[in-house]
């Protein structure tokens, strides 16, 4: 076990991304990525154990509520998160805070990874892809500083109201969004990547085309990262795809990444 663990979520790598560059700074650091069931889930020895995800329908993307719950942490040890959104905050780090109790925590924009809804530039404040970028490796290199110092906040992250109703609604909503992915037969080179890179393993390739289940997170990272755009949904038209340039689809895939 590391003397730092982060646990990640990340759809388009925004996160992840974040993660690692807060790691350099900390130094021996475990990144426990929570796409998937997290493969660590006792940290009683970390010194420092943090969060870093994005907001999904004002709350918690996928089931990270669910293994933040089933984590086991020191109550000495020094905690912090950090969640990215487009739009608006949301509720996560209020969620994670009532679950372990946020020593230190921050939010901020980023380019948004759920197209369908959003143009992935539609952020606040607006910025090209390149500073958004420029901006999150600063703040991640601030954070990293902050707890390093183990840096306390005064008081609790703020909960929203309306963003607790949308986060109730959102796993009907993602499934009736998951009958909404399309894919275009002379754009597919029958990779394969986005079956492995579906955190619910929704995606199945029958007869060498991806077929989608109603088992989804939306978080998009099949049409992200599709290597040849041959992935779409209903109503995006040729909307631009985005995912962060510093990750790659198989770190997303990855159960713990280490950050000396």
């Amino acid at each position: 076990m590391s003397k730092n663990v982060i646990f990640c979520y990340s759809g388009t790598g925004n996160c992840l991304d974040m993660a690692k560059n807060i790691a350099k700074v900390l130094g021996d650091t475990d990144i426990v990525m929570m796409r998937r069931a997290p493969a660590v889930v006792d940290v009683e020895d970390a010194e420092r154990v943090g969060f870093v995800f994005p907001c999904y329908a004002g709350g918690l993307p996928g089931e990270v509520e669910r293994f933040v719950r089933s984590l086991k942490i020191a109550p000495e040890a020094y905690t912090f998160g950090v969640g990215q959104f487009a739009g608006y905050p949301g509720n996560g780090l209020h969620i994670i805070d009532e679950i372990v109790g946020l020593d230190y925590w921050k939010s901020m924009s980023h380019q948004c990874g759920f197209i369908q809804s959003l143009p992935h530039n539609l952020m606040i404040p607006p910025m090209t892809a390149e500073m958004a970028e420029k901006r999150s490796q600063a703040t991640a290199e601030k954070i990293g500083r902050d707890v390093l110092a183990k840096k306390e906040m005064v008081g609790r992250p703020r909960e929203y109201k309306l963003n607790t109703l949308e986060y109730k609604a959102w796993p009907f909503l993602a499934e009736m969004k998951s009958h909404q992915f399309l894919v275009d037969p002379e754009k597919c080179i029958h990779c394969g990547q986005c079956v492995k890179i579906c955190p619910k393993s929704n995606i199945t390739m029958i007869a060498e085309t991806p077929c989608f289940g109603n088992d989804c997170y939306q978080c998009v990272s099949c049409l992200q990262f599709c290597p040849t755009g041959a992935i779409t949904m209903k109503g995006i038209g040729s909307r631009e795809r985005y995912h962060n340039p510093n990750i790659t689809a198989e770190e997303l895939n990855k159960d713990v990444i280490h950050v000396d």
